[in-house]
């Protein structure tokens, strides 16, 4: 079970990912914020930045490097503007209503990060006593990340260095919490302590890259649903049915504390950049899986640009501006949000109501019912490209909402 209670405002939230570098032409903080009253009536409650301090350049990958690749923990990248700049944009999301949360890199470092000279000791080493490029073992292969170094927990002095890194940005931008990079990398208890640290400065928000059901327990408020985005891409491209949607709900590969949030969306930078758009993965069944990700249990995830038709992968390592076009999803994605909002069945946690799966007497058709304080609301998804005409009507890829 969490044995910490999540903050109140999250209960019925939404989270957004702002890509800053390619948001705007200028591709800045100031220019970014501009968008703010925008994203505020669309409906979004939690504005996660990607990771906004300097880049390495050392190593770097490309002409701008990544994001994930940080040079300075308590600086900010002048690429996007200064600290003042991100200040002033908090306190902009707070007076519209919206919290903010920062990615956060514990796991490793750019090559030229200050503590490589400082404390060589920090970092993990080869066989020669030599700091070394971080290998990941992504299950299927080893990952050379030859841009970074991996930090080495195992020595207890680098827990208050990060630590109080973390602590800086609540303390001098009035940030809500963090969104973790590969948090499963990094020893759970690190994370708890580093949490409980946080609550003596306010209460906070914890988004875990991950899907441990043991980060839930005293650190994080929310992990990732990957598994549910793939069922999801599978059904958009005939590869399964209403049958494995139900399988995956009614009989999932992990247990998750009752009131634990999960994650839920149809894309995030990773995917974007290097597995595919939207419309590869999607195509014509984009809406259908969107609905799907907003309605099931979980808090809904949009990405920078899905709002406008995020048709394209775009680039990690350069300059990639958004076409931002139409916001041809913008209503669409608003009056989702605004059901998450307001509908007590969909409420994050134990707030919410249960999944309740209706059956159509077809694969074609899911259907799912959720109730809480009297008031339901029942969801139905043709996941198919043709018209079902059985117990639930519907043209191809098209949902009905019922609520009372």
């Amino acid at each position: 079970m969490n044995l910490f209670p999540h903050v109140d405002w999250s209960r019925n939230a939404s989270i957004y990912e702002v890509n800053v570098r390619q948001y705007t032409p200028e591709g800045t903080l100031a220019a970014m914020a501009a968008h703010l009253p925008r994203l505020q009536k669309m409906g979004v409650n939690i504005l996660w930045f990607m990771p906004i301090q300097p880049i390495g350049q050392l190593r770097r990958k490309g002409t701008l490097g990544s994001y994930y690749a940080i040079s300075d923990y308590t600086a900010v990248n002048p690429e996007f503007g200064t600290l003042a700049d991100f200040r002033s944009l908090v306190q902009q999301a707070h007076a519209l209503g919206m919290k903010v949360i920062l990615d956060w890199v514990a796991n490793h470092t750019a090559w030229d990060h200050v503590w490589t000279q400082q404390h060589p000791e920090w970092y993990l080493k080869n066989d020669k006593g030599e700091i070394h490029s971080y290998l990941y073992d992504n299950g299927t292969e080893i990952e050379d990340w030859s841009d970074v170094c991996g930090l080495d927990y195992k020595n207890p002095s680098l827990w208050p260095a990060m630590t109080g890194a973390m602590l800086h940005w609540l303390r001098e931008a009035d940030v809500d919490g963090f969104r973790c990079d590969v948090a499963g990398l990094v020893p759970t208890p690190f994370w708890e302590q580093a949490r409980a640290q946080m609550e003596q400065i306010k209460p906070v928000f914890m988004l875990a890259e991950w899907a441990d059901p043991g980060l839930h327990a005293r650190a994080f408020d929310m992990t990732y649903d990957w598994s549910l985005c793939e069922v999801l891409k599978k059904i958009a491209k005939g590869q399964a049915s209403a049958r494995d949607l139900r399988q995956y709900l009614e009989q999932p590969d992990k247990v998750y504390p009752a009131d634990a949030y999960r994650m839920t969306f149809t894309a995030n930078h990773d995917t974007n950049s290097w597995h595919g758009h939207d419309a590869a993965h999607y195509g014509a069944a984009f809406r259908a899986m969107a609905v799907l990700a907003a309605t099931l249990p979980g808090m809904p995830l949009i990405y920078s640009g899905q709002e406008s038709g995020l048709n394209k992968q775009l680039a990690f390592f350069e300059k990639d501006t958004i076409d931002w076009g139409m916001y041809e999803h913008a209503n669409f994605y608003a009056d989702l949000l605004r059901l998450k909002k307001e509908h007590p069945a969909l409420r994050n946690g134990l707030a919410g109501g249960k999944v309740e799966i209706v059956d159509t007497g077809t694969p074609a058709v899911f259907c799912f019912r959720r109730v809480r304080d009297g008031r339901s609301i029942q969801v139905s998804v043709n996941l198919t490209g043709h018209m079902q005409s059985g117990a639930v009507p519907l043209a191809a890829w098209a949902y009905t909402i019922q609520t009372d």
